[in-house]
């Protein structure tokens, strides 16, 4: 399945509020749809409510299913929590850490600014958006205008006042660091991960 390309409002009211997705939120409270209203008030089956929250991983982190189930047997074959190990897998993606540093609204964004070439691990040029970040690694932007401009403008829109702990930012240098992994109680979406492992329990 292909990454989405509609409307975002219209997921956000399915879903909820999804900060790697939009930054955006609707005034409309009902789900989308003719019958939107009368679905708000209508009790949701089990399998629906673990597809939703395996949705928002999808929407939030901007991956189409194959990736998601891909990383889904990476974390049911590490030792730990396979729900956090998951989490922890898609929050240290690339193209995450820059959306979470702030040079870019959205996962979509970052994603773009990755694979265009303007973002460098430890001075080396990485344009794989789902590259996985360690701890210690170094985020910096291209030394061209055209690049530190573009970051620049994003943190004009960004404008974020504090950032989780496993994270350091200088404004001033267009620089990041990744102290360590990060942690559940610092992930900023708001899901049921085991849900999401219910789901996912036949397929892997």
């Amino acid at each position: 399945m292909s990454r989405y390309r509609g409307p975002r409002l219209r997921i956000v009211r399915r879903l909820g509020e999804l900060p790697g997705f939009t930054r955006k939120l609707s005034k409309k409270e009902n789900p989308p749809g003719q019958h939107g209203a009368s679905l708000s008030n209508k009790k949701s089956s089990q399998y629906s409510i673990r597809l939703r929250e395996k949705q928002k991983l999808r929407y939030n982190y901007g991956i189409t299913e194959r990736q998601l189930l891909n990383y889904m047997k990476k974390a049911r074959r590490s030792k730990g929590s396979s729900g956090e190990i998951l989490l922890k897998l898609l929050e240290m993606r690339l193209d995450n850490i820059i959306f979470r540093l702030g040079m870019a609204p959205t996962v979509l964004a970052a994603r773009q600014l990755v694979s265009h070439g303007h973002i460098l691990v430890n001075q080396n040029s990485v344009d794989i958006p789902s590259y996985l970040c360690r701890p210690k690694d170094i985020i910096s932007v291209k030394a061209s205008k055209a690049s530190k401009k573009l970051v620049e403008n994003f943190l004009e829109i960004t404008n974020i006042d504090s950032l989780p702990e496993h994270l350091s930012f200088t404004k001033s240098t267009l620089n990041g660091e990744i102290k360590s992994i990060v942690q559940r109680s610092w992930i900023s979406l708001k899901i049921d991960e085991l849900l999401v492992i219910e789901y996912y329990s036949r397929k892997v």
